[in-house]
């Protein structure tokens, strides 16, 4: 089509600053309080060659303060810990939002950890999603998530093999999607994540030389998000001998859902990925790298291709 004879142009800023003090008003206590403030946002428009027909398309700023304290206190000989914490996070835009946390870690022995955490997340709408370009809506709300974890990790054969197994659960609301309204999209809070699921880590120093990992994630989606795989495996092992290093990687994605609507569209799909680097002197680091070595042709979100096989060289140089 006919190029448009306007450009996009913004000025943007973005100030702030960030304060905090720690202290121990008793023996195994660490608290720190502190506050935060940013200010961010500007002025965008569209530009023509003759500057008097410029469309301003916002011109606006947010601003966020905040308060916090957080503290943590070690029991029983340091194999307890306790963690708690709360912030209140105040919005120049949609007002002040509690965010509280609390987190337990025990280790009975010095090769094993638990810990449990049940932590509050949120998100102001961003100056895009309100004011900008055909999906804008200036009354969107924040997302809000609750998170729960329990985890557990282990260390085998003198600090050889490490274990790790993490549970979770996560629910949210007031997700920011952009759906057809009136045939037109529109931003909207209307979102949902109702997710639990587990994750399996490992590594293993099999020589001096020679590392390899693997990490297996399950993720049950009571309502499907893109761009979200149900199944993730990943293998990866990195080996050094004089000056050469070699890392490698292989990972398996099933059910990654990259449309929703109107239909369900899913990938299944592998991804080796390869990494060589020489050291030639102490100053310059040689390096080839392979992505998607198995040439998978496969998409993250729907309509949009990713790359097949592609290789980058270069080198590093430090002082």
């Amino acid at each position: 089509e006919k190029p448009k004879e306007h450009r996009f142009h913004s000025n943007d800023d973005m100030m702030g600053f960030s304060a905090n003090q720690s202290f121990s008003p008793f023996y195994g206590n660490i608290t720190t309080a502190g506050i935060d403030y940013q200010r961010f946002g500007g002025k965008a428009f569209n530009r023509f060659p003759d500057s008097n027909n410029d469309i301003e398309l916002i011109d606006t700023h947010l601003s966020s303060l905040a308060g916090f304290i957080n503290t943590q206190q070690s029991i029983i000989n340091n194999k307890l810990t306790i963690n708690a914490g709360i912030r209140l996070d105040n919005n120049s835009n949609n007002g002040s939002e509690w965010v509280p946390q609390f987190g337990v870690s025990y280790e009975p022995t010095s090769t094993t950890t638990i810990k449990a955490i049940a932590s509050k997340g949120f998100r102001t709408p961003t100056i895009r999603e309100m004011y900008m370009f055909p999906p804008q809506n200036p009354n969107l709300l924040p997302e809000r998530l609750m998170n729960y974890e329990v985890s557990l990790m282990q260390t085998l054969l003198g600090g050889k093999l490490n274990l790790g197994l993490n549970l979770f659960y996560i629910e949210g609301d007031n997700i920011i999607k952009t759906i057809m309204v009136d045939g037109k999209p529109l931003n909207t809070n209307s979102g949902i994540v109702d997710n639990k699921g587990l994750e399996v880590s490992s590594s293993y120093q099999v020589l001096p030389n020679l590392k390899i990992n693997a990490n297996y994630s399950y993720l049950n989606m009571k309502h499907k998000i893109e761009a979200a795989p149900e199944h993730k495996l990943y293998i990866s092992g990195a080996y050094s001998i004089n000056r050469w290093q070699i890392n490698s990687g292989l990972q398996y994605i099933n059910n990654l859902y990259t449309s929703i609507k109107p239909e369900v569209v899913t990938e299944n799909f592998w991804l080796w990925n390869a990494r060589v680097r020489f050291k030639l002197n102490k100053c310059i680091d040689l390096f080839v790298k392979v992505d998607n070595i198995l040439n998978q042709k496969y998409e993250i979100n729907n309509g949009f291709e990713m790359p097949g096989t592609t290789a980058f060289a270069g080198f590093r140089f430090s002082i």
